[in-house]
């Protein structure tokens, strides 16, 4: 099972500034896990969009406690409460892309938990891209699970203890924002649950570099 301790380790010694995004599911909690091993104190970064699960707000309260997180949580200058009701990509772009890649500045190296087999548009995922903000600053995008499987991450979980998100346990295998949310669609389809079949990404993970 990949990453290796040291393969994270290498990483993050070479990066001054590193921070990882945490939306607090299954692989990036598995991965939080991981970093906070090697580099206590990493910037967890969350994006709070107004319009998460009361599950999700209290999952991430717990494990911010437990486990002493340097959490950071993100939010629109410009918040629009509901705006997914007229325009997802415009509520993604509000809540998510704006905040995210604003406080990316301050970063060299972005930690995700993104994995190949989650979705088609990620199928093709390398573990290190180079990653383009809005304003032209280059950064590292490491995705150190890009090749593991569900059964890897919940693996990993059961053997180090780590309780997960309980909306998984009502048959939910991709959780983001509560309306834009359903079980999944598709069987074999973990993303399928997600803004109704409209779109595949929210945003932020486009626009690496070639």
């Amino acid at each position: 099972m990949n990453p290796t301790t040291v393969d994270l380790a290498e990483e993050l010694l070479s990066a001054a500034a590193p921070c990882v995004t945490s939306s607090f599911q299954a692989e990036c909690v598995v991965l939080v896990h991981m970093l906070q091993r090697i580099k206590p104190g990493i910037p967890v970064l969350f994006l709070d969009t107004f319009h998460h699960f009361a599950e999700t707000y209290a999952y991430r309260d717990e494990i911010a406690a437990r486990w002493n997180l340097n959490l950071v949580n993100l939010r629109s200058e410009r918040p629009a409460i509901g705006l997914w009701q007229q325009d997802t990509s415009a509520c993604c772009g509000t809540h998510k892309v704006e905040p995210l890649f604003r406080a990316l500045q301050d970063y060299d190296v972005w930690f995700t938990g993104l994995r190949r087999q989650q979705s088609p548009s990620r199928a093709n995922l390398q573990e290190i891209e180079p990653f383009a903000l809005p304003t032209g600053k280059a950064l590292r995008k490491i995705s150190p699970l890009a090749q593991w499987t569900t059964k890897d991450v919940w693996t990993y979980a059961r053997e180090h203890d780590i309780p997960l998100l309980p909306l998984y346990d009502r048959g939910y295998t991709s959780i983001g924002c509560e309306p834009c949310t359903t079980l999944p669609a598709e069987l074999g389809n973990e993303r399928s649950g997600r803004w109704g079949g409209q779109k595949l990404e929210c945003g932020i993970h486009i626009g690496a570099l070639k």
